[in-house]
């Protein structure tokens, strides 16, 4: 089963622990209870709110891969090699503008929390950037969200300290 959905999916690259590609249809159950949560989705964006209902879900994988027809850029799916269970998701994409400035992200549920998949996933994500001739690589995380921002300290990230350029929101951000 494990084996047909990779065959169904694009890799993009591999980690220690982890398949990172696009998404499937048949995630949609996974991405909903993943951004359903108030703990996952209290991060995101300029006024975070949770996904109302499993269509949403469905329009959200879509516009990823969407996304994701770019050799470096993304939004992927986090899945654990050894259950093939969808743990959350990773980014490498621009930032909003046109700076050519490039972010890294990731949003997790909370069963994936405490094991260091975020910040295997990120690692994975930068060096896939690398791989591509990226230089800076971007992270924005919001002045709260901790747990994140240790991330960015664990990657060997940079902190520039806060900005609004990007999200409508008052982030701290970092480079690698």
């Amino acid at each position: 089963m494990q084996e047909e959905r990779l065959m169904a999916a694009k890799v993009m690259f591999e980690t220690e622990r982890l398949v990172i590609r696009d998404w499937l249809e048949s995630d949609g159950d996974r991405v909903f209870d993943i951004y359903r949560r108030w703990e996952v989705s209290r991060w995101l964006g300029a006024e975070p709110r949770v996904m109302a209902d499993r269509d949403a879900a469905s329009r959200t994988i879509e516009r990823w891969n969407q996304r994701n027809s770019h050799a470096t850029y993304g939004v992927w799916a986090v899945e654990e090699q050894a259950s093939g269970v969808v743990a959350g998701t990773v980014l490498l994409v621009p930032l909003p503008g046109e700076t050519g400035e490039i972010e890294v992200g990731w949003h997790f549920h909370p069963d994936a929390w405490g094991r260091g998949l975020a910040t295997e996933a990120a690692f994975g994500a930068i060096v896939h950037g690398r791989k591509a001739g990226l230089t800076d690589i971007y992270a924005v995380v919001r002045p709260d969200n901790a747990a994140s921002i240790a991330v960015c300290g664990r990657l060997g990230m940079r902190p520039l300290g806060r900005t609004s350029r990007w999200y409508d929101a008052e982030l701290e951000h970092f480079v690698i």
